[in-house]
């Protein structure tokens, strides 16, 4: 009810590198040009209205306390703490919003580090705080209940929320149990954040020199770029430099890696799950058998992406096709850039499909600044769309202006779209939609923006350059978060099993599993095996499943957009609107899609050997 999930600590869009930076030092956070930023005034004007709020909410979060043995005694009573708890829990989302975005614009400043650090500790309290509520409600009999949902209008609002609650008590512990739990979890989200601030501020990479023979820094923001150069020598020495870096940090990532499974494993055992797996997808009534449907799936049409790799190795005219070569264009002789105000009226147009309405939130994006797109000294690595409930849905990335990042920007935009429908539709307690729904909205302005660029050219170079990032973006989204998906299980299950999570167990698993993916015309590249220590998204617990279904589903809609018209909008229209105010798989269905089935992810494939084919065409003799 008043969790972490009512806000959004990031959606991410999970590629190589979602911010590329081009020659010389990077810029501090003082030297950007303001444009290019972040307007955070609209949440807090200064420091010193969040800090004059943080002292007022910090006070107030004990009341919550005072309604502990109360809720049973009257439907007013219920109704007054479900107000007063959302009312507390909308303020301490954006007391923790406004602290993660100052912190994320710049990791290595200690002032906005230590404001995030005391927003999580904040939010720890207030989740402590009310961690009794829901062990509480479910002693509440059930025809008590009733009674109350046909007295109280606050409580009827809260129907799906009680529904909810009735569902997961046979994993609620007691009152004092749910607060030692939360009170924990600082100490439970330590190996994420000490992950972040290795990774994002502590890291140090080497200087390479670039095409032009110039010394640059490796950057995270940079080393995308570098494996798109068309200079062998560039991708291959940026591949090689940034693995000797995490290579000499193996064994703390292995370390911290661990202690974020051994956490979700020790949690979940507590609970009474079967499996960590099964308590991540419990929460949003997920079945374990769209997991597995996925990867099962995916591995059967793994010849699609064998079938891949040999037309990259072909089309590059490699005799030895490495991991450094994945990422480079196809396409030589064109360098597509675009200018941040073309950027916008790409867009716009692109999913001006989905009506005026939708593409007015859109332009409100560029217009009030929701958008960071700096490319600066200790800024973090990605991007993602984050807010809250009473907030804009602010948009972090790193613009240079090429077609990758052009197609970061629509992605996040879908993010937060989806969040501002979901926001300014639903209350509070309703207003986050799932994990499991994330990724749809920003997939389908990716599909609606690969149909609006190919529409728009003859120019046969930038119709093979819009395939070519189709196909790539198949790989990333599809095939790559699959393998994660399916090494986060195993590691995940080898721990349950008393497998000690060494560096060493770890390269090997995922080195033998990349192998697989990828087939026999990828030469295997032992630093590849060390990837695992760079992916963020295994510390966000069976997260990165949900790119390949999100990526699949928008398939779906994009397809209904475009041959149904105006009904299929009002249907997709009416999902993003939804927030969390059903289940998500119910969600779907209300839409017109069946996520339980294979069908959308096969449909996925089915356009993947589409684009496949004309590409096989266009560049092979």
């Amino acid at each position: 009810m008043f969790k972490l999930n009512n806000f959004d600590p990031g959606r991410h869009r999970n590629k190589v590198a979602a911010g590329q930076g081009g020659a010389g030092q990077v810029k501090l956070r003082s030297e950007v040009d303001m444009a290019e930023t972040w307007d955070l005034t609209t949440i807090y004007q200064d420091t010193a209205a969040w800090e004059n709020e943080f002292a007022a909410v910090a006070k107030e979060i004990p009341l919550l306390q005072d309604y502990q043995h109360k809720l049973h005694t009257s439907a007013a009573v219920l109704s007054e703490f479900f107000r007063l708890g959302e009312s507390i829990g909308e303020r301490v989302a954006k007391l923790y919003v406004y602290a993660h975005l100052k912190s994320d614009e710049d990791t290595g400043n200690s002032d906005f580090n230590g404001l995030h650090l005391r927003a999580i500790q904040l939010l720890t309290q207030f989740e402590a705080a009310i961690s009794w509520a829901e062990p509480e409600i479910t002693q509440i009999p059930e025809e008590k209940l009733i009674i109350f949902l046909s007295e109280d209008p606050g409580i009827s609002a809260r129907r799906h929320y009680l529904e909810n609650i009735l569902r997961k008590k046979p994993h609620q512990l007691s009152a004092s149990e749910e607060i030692l739990l939360a009170k924990a979890g600082e100490i439970f989200n330590n190996p994420s954040m000490s992950f972040t601030v290795l990774n994002d501020s502590d890291f140090r990479f080497p200087m390479i020199i670039n095409e032009a023979g110039e010394e640059v820094e490796l950057t995270h923001g940079r080393y995308g770029k570098f494996l798109e150069s068309r200079d062998r020598r560039v991708r291959r020495e940026a591949f090689q430099n940034l693995y000797q870096v995490y290579d000499q940090f193996q064994n703390t990532s292995a370390s911290l890696l661990s202690g974020n499974i051994n956490v979700h494993n020790f949690v979940a055992e507590v609970r009474n799950f079967p499996s960590a797996r099964a308590a991540a997808l419990f929460e949003n009534a997920i079945s374990e058998d769209v997991y597995d449907n996925l990867v099962t799936t995916v591995n059967r049409n793994l010849p699609l992406l064998h079938r891949y790799i040999a037309l990259r190795k072909q089309a590059l005219g490699l005799e030895e096709l490495h991991s450094y070569d994945l990422y480079v264009s196809l396409i030589e002789g064109i360098d597509v850039k675009y200018g941040f105000e073309e950027a916008q009226e790409i867009i716009v147009a692109a999913l001006s499909p989905l009506g005026p309405e939708y593409v007015e939130i859109v332009r409100r994006a560029f217009r009030e600044r929701w958008i960071d797109r700096a490319d600066n000294k200790g800024k973090r690595s990605g991007a993602y769309s984050s807010g809250a409930h009473g907030t804009n849905p602010y948009i972090l990335l790193n613009w240079q202006g090429t077609l990758d990042n052009l197609f970061t920007l629509a992605h996040e935009l879908g993010h937060s779209v989806h969040s501002w429908y979901s926001r300014n539709t639903q209350p509070f307690i309703y207003s986050s939609y799932s994990i499991f729904l994330a990724e749809i909205a920003s997939t389908m302005n990716e599909n609606l923006l690969t149909d609006y660029l190919l529409s728009q050219t003859d120019d046969d170079k930038l119709r093979q350059t819009v395939i070519n990032n189709y196909l790539d973006g198949f790989k990333g989204t599809v095939f790559r978060q699959t393998q994660f998906a399916e090494f986060e299980h195993l590691i995940y299950t080898a721990a349950a099993a008393g497998t000690p999570l060494t560096s060493a167990f770890l390269t090997e698993q995922y080195g033998e599993m990349n192998k697989r993916y990828y087939g026999e015309d990828l030469t295997f590249d032992p630093e590849i095996g060390l990837e695992w220590s760079r992916i963020p998204h295994f510390y966000l617990n069976y997260y990165v499943y949900q790119y390949a279904t999100g990526f699949s589903a928008a398939t779906s809609f994009a397809h209904m957009v475009k041959t149904e018209g105006q009904p299929a909008v009002d249907r997709y229209l009416q999902f993003l609107k939804a927030g969390s105010s059903d289940y998500p798989l119910s969600v779907l269905k209300k839409a017109g899609l069946d996520m339980s089935e294979v069908k959308p992810i096969e449909d996925a494939f089915a356009v993947f050997t589409s684009y496949l084919e004309q590409m096989e065409q266009l560049l092979l003799p």
